[in-house]
């Protein structure tokens, strides 16, 4: 272990954990990529762990090196921060930020996010990140991103958050399913076939929660892991979906499907954007996440 630390290579390992990569962090500290190589070097010796294996074309820290950077990340921001005193200039900034956040999402906004992007901040790199809900309470604790934009129930309760919209959860079928002639009731409703939406194959979801306070079990016939195949599943088969209603508005206009409202008491679930409490005053993730609230209030029309 280091008797001294060299807080200089302690901001080039930070930066490499940022940008997951040695030739990321030279770009980001203004350094040649030999100068960061050899620095990883001198904290490997230092630090008696080899800090990052390789993977692929890219780097993966060692467990060591995961849990050296949870201590450093927020001292090192605050840091950054006690020396950050100009206005940010977006036009001039070169970061790299991800962001977790559904396909639906990504659907909504990624255009005009990119479009935003070239005409005020063109050297700022957006990566998208799948939103797991298994890890969800640790995506922004553990920097797997920067922002994160999802229903506000599934957050961890200390992580920063600003509500953006509420969106409207509907039961979606085909324009001649079965029951879409009919009333749907509980029953009905609990005895159909139903798809899921779901990112980490799990199958069951806050629907099934309601339905069980009332002794109710439905089958969960098919899962999809993204929402752009909702529609396409619907229109073609007898299953029945509840989601939000953007989801699948477009073949609603068209007249491909039709929605009812659940038989279920769904208490409003407001759509969120997410950050971690160590960028509070990191001004340019606080203009990116404004920017992308902006957009959602824009474009989120059904």
């Amino acid at each position: 272990m280091m008797k001294r630390p060299d807080l200089n290579l302690l901001v080039i390992f930070d930066a490499i954990m940022m940008e997951e990569s040695i030739g990321g962090a030279a770009t980001r500290l203004c350094m040649t990529q030999p100068a960061v190589s050899n620095a990883v070097a001198r904290l490997r010796q230092a630090l008696g762990d080899p800090l990052f294996v390789k993977k692929g074309r890219g780097i993966e820290p060692t467990a060591y090196a995961a849990s050296l950077w949870h201590q450093i990340a927020q001292p090192m921001n605050q840091i950054r921060d006690a020396f950050e005193t100009a206005p940010i200039e977006p036009a001039k900034a070169r970061r790299r930020f991800k962001i977790a956040l559904p396909d639906l999402i990504v659907d909504l906004i990624w255009l005009p996010l990119r479009q935003l992007i070239e005409r005020e901040a063109p050297n700022i790199d957006l990566l998208a990140v799948p939103l797991n809900f298994k890890h969800r309470e640790r995506i922004l604790s553990d920097a797997t991103a920067d922002l994160v934009i999802c229903l506000g129930q599934y957050l961890n309760p200390r992580d920063r958050k600003t509500k953006l919209i509420q969106p409207k959860f509907v039961c979606a079928m085909r324009k001649d399913h079965p029951l879409a002639a009919q009333e749907l009731t509980l029953e009905k409703f609990q005895s159909a076939e139903h798809l899921l939406v779901t990112a980490s194959g799990d199958d069951h979801s806050l629907i099934d929660t309601l339905l069980g306070e009332y002794g109710l079990v439905r089958r969960v016939a098919m899962t999809v892991n993204h929402y752009s195949a909702i529609p396409v599943m619907l229109k073609g088969s007898d299953l029945i979906t509840v989601v939000v209603d953007l989801a699948v508005a477009e073949d609603v206009r068209k007249g491909h499907l039709i929605l009812k409202q659940p038989p279920l008491d769904i208490a409003p679930l407001p759509l969120c954007v997410a950050w971690h409490a160590r960028h509070d005053r990191d001004l340019m993730l606080l203009w990116l996440k404004d920017k992308v609230a902006d957009l959602i209030g824009q474009h989120w029309k059904v």
